[in-house]
């Protein structure tokens, strides 16, 4: 495991990368989205596969959106290593607070994850028709680092029950067990069918 800081946009973050398996699980905005560095780091232990989360140590948390993470040497190292990418956001859309939706380049992979979580966690529903996501949360832009390992990946967008059980910021985070349980579900499935067309 490396640790490493980096400055984007003039806003100091710091790394942690594991290099495992071909999946990785990436959390861009894990200062600011609470739960989603924690989710990336358990569900990554579990399975054996990459990880790489970006926290702030210091200073007000800083929200830049994954279009503009700009190359780093961490985020290089985690998309040539991986081959396909689950990124973890979160979302705060009050009138949804049960839905996790799940966009990304990889439409097959992104419903075999949906399929995992549905099945582990159905408290929440997950949404996998890229119509049915709202624009911004569709992780459809060839620039967002989750579309950028070989096979592409799924972009998860979770509600704060989804990725915390402690809707007020609090150090540390702890993830829902059976959404944990369901990305590990996903996450193992995946690994089974790497390199074919999910």
């Amino acid at each position: 495991m490396h640790t490493e800081r980096v400055t984007i946009e003039g806003a100091t973050f710091l790394t942690t990368l594991h290099l495992g398996g071909p999946i990785g699980l990436l959390a861009l905005h894990g200062a600011v989205e609470g739960g989603t560095a924690e989710l990336a780091r358990e569900v990554a232990t579990r399975t054996g596969a990459t990880f790489l989360t970006f926290t702030q140590p210091t200073g007000p948390p800083t929200h830049i959106p994954s279009t503009r993470m700009s190359p780093c040497t961490p985020l290089t190292t985690f998309l040539t290593h991986a081959t396909l990418t689950i990124s973890l956001h979160g979302h705060n859309r009050r009138t949804t607070p049960r839905t996790i939706y799940a966009g990304g380049s990889n439409r097959p992979a992104a419903r075999l994850v949906a399929a995992a979580l549905s099945h582990w966690a159905p408290a929440f529903v997950p949404i996998t028709t890229l119509s049915e996501i709202p624009h911004p949360l569709r992780g459809l832009h060839p620039d967002n680092p989750v579309n950028q390992t070989r096979y592409g990946g799924v972009q998860l967008e979770l509600p704060v029950q989804a990725r915390t059980t402690h809707p007020m910021p609090t150090d540390p985070e702890v993830p829902p067990q059976s959404v944990v349980d369901g990305l590990v579900a996903g996450v193992r499935k995946l690994m089974e069918r790497e390199g074919a067309r999910w």
